[in-house]
């Protein structure tokens, strides 16, 4: 029920239903101007005996701290509830205080919780600390977006220390972290082997920072899967830390550097990495960093030798049509296995579109390739249609936002589709 135009008139209705139907095991309503009463009435309706909501979302729905009383009350209540979404609502520290009550409880058994701009600061940290360290099966907490800042953070890195927390997932971005942030992440990271994944983008680390956290990561106990370090500041020079990670961390599948002012020096030290056999990085995100077609020979030899990358983010990055010809050398090669090619915004013209139309004829691995936002006409646009059509094409999805072509491109496309039900073409 997702951005429906609900109000807290309708509620009722909805807490009715909830305490008719115990088959009912996840509810949204995100996106709905519910307002205190209408969610104090919805979740009168979860407490019923007969409710066995699991996964409940009311993400956006005008919930403040004056209605987060009925709360804890809820939490000991439904002992079913595994996964509780409450981004984008103002609870502000004293509404926090009052979730972590329920969290607390040994009634209460969830294992998800998300937090986005909900207007918290570091007074919230302490509460939240309470709960990892009292809750082994807590497992993902999202506190992105909220101003808790260094004391914060530092506050919540006692939490995860605990040896009774599990948690698999934190998600930091823009909390205001900073340099000394940096050494409690690094311990976390090495003494948590539960946590798989770590969001902190869009917090100045800077280089030094990044090196604080890279020890961390090295230690064999860390076991992390998925790293976010996009707008972190990072440059080439951080790079060369991060890369020790990458040829020394087989279990780092996922690797976020978009935003950063990493140049070609720092794309080539990376490349560098994910030649290296004990890397095993499956997904790469270089998206707005500073990248030039000078790159694009070090990211082809990783294209064709690498036998673990399957999805590589370049958008935004000012490679053209050369740089995007010295990537098909690499895509062309028959060791070549990547699945997702993101190459929106790179300046690439009907020459870099007659280059990837011989490569998706010889590429049997890709199978989606964005190009939105590119300067290519209608000749580049048939190129591709062209090989598109030949059934040696495995291509299943082109996306094709913000290009500009006539409306013969238009029909052709959409014939393209009707004879090819296997490929999607969305612009």
């Amino acid at each position: 029920l997702d951005d429906c135009g609900l109000t807290e008139v309708r509620c009722q209705d909805i807490s009715s239903a909830l305490r008719a139907n115990p088959a009912l095991t996840e509810l949204s309503l995100r996106t709905n101007e519910l307002g205190d009463t209408g969610v104090h009435l919805v979740l009168q309706g979860l407490q019923s005996p007969t409710c066995k909501i699991q996964k409940l979302s009311l993400q956006n729905c005008c919930l403040t701290e004056a209605g987060c009383g009925v709360l804890p009350g809820t939490l000991c209540s439904v002992p079913t509830l595994r996964e509780l979404h409450l981004s984008d609502n103002p609870l502000g520290d004293t509404g926090l205080r009052l979730l972590c009550e329920g969290l607390l409880d040994p009634r209460c058994h969830l294992e998800k919780l998300q937090l986005e701009y909900c207007s918290l600061t570091a007074a919230s940290c302490e509460p939240l600390a309470s709960v990892l360290r009292a809750k082994p099966d807590f497992k993902e907490l999202m506190v992105s977006n909220n101003d808790i800042g260094e004391a914060g953070v530092h506050v919540l890195c006692q939490g995860l220390k605990d040896s009774a927390c599990q948690l698999e997932t934190l998600k930091l971005e823009n909390c205001g972290i900073t340099t000394a942030n940096c050494r409690d992440l690094c311990s976390i990271v090495d003494s948590k082997a539960s946590l798989r994944e770590l969001d902190l983008g869009s917090n100045q680390l800077g280089d030094v920072g990044l090196a604080e956290l890279c020890p961390g990561l090295l230690r064999p106990s860390s076991r992390l899967r998925t790293l976010w370090l996009w707008e972190c500041g990072i440059t080439a020079e951080g790079c060369r830390e991060l890369c020790r990670v990458l040829r020394a961390k087989e279990s780092l599948k996922e690797l976020s550097l978009a935003g950063n002012e990493l140049g070609d020096a720092g794309a080539q030290l990376l490349c560098e990495s994910l030649l290296e056999p004990g890397c095993r990085l499956e997904s790469l995100w270089v998206k707005t960093c500073s990248l030039t077609a000078a790159c694009c020979p070090h990211f082809s030899s990783v294209l064709a030798q690498n036998k673990s990358l399957l999805e590589l983010q370049m958008s935004s990055n000012k490679l053209g049509d050369a740089g995007v010809r010295e990537l098909c050398q690499g895509l062309g090669q028959p060791g070549s296995v990547l699945r997702v090619l993101w190459l929106g915004d790179c300046d690439v013209g009907d020459g870099g579109c007659s280059s990837l139309a011989s490569t998706l004829l010889a590429n049997h691995s890709l199978r989606e390739l964005d190009l939105s936002n590119n300067c290519m006409g209608d000749t580049g646009v048939l190129q591709l249609i062209g090989s598109l059509r030949q059934p040696g094409c495995a291509l299943e999805q082109l996306v094709l936002y913000d290009i500009y072509w006539s409306e013969e491109m238009d029909d052709q496309l959409r014939a393209l589709e009707e004879d090819k039900p296997s490929l999607k073409v969305i612009s």
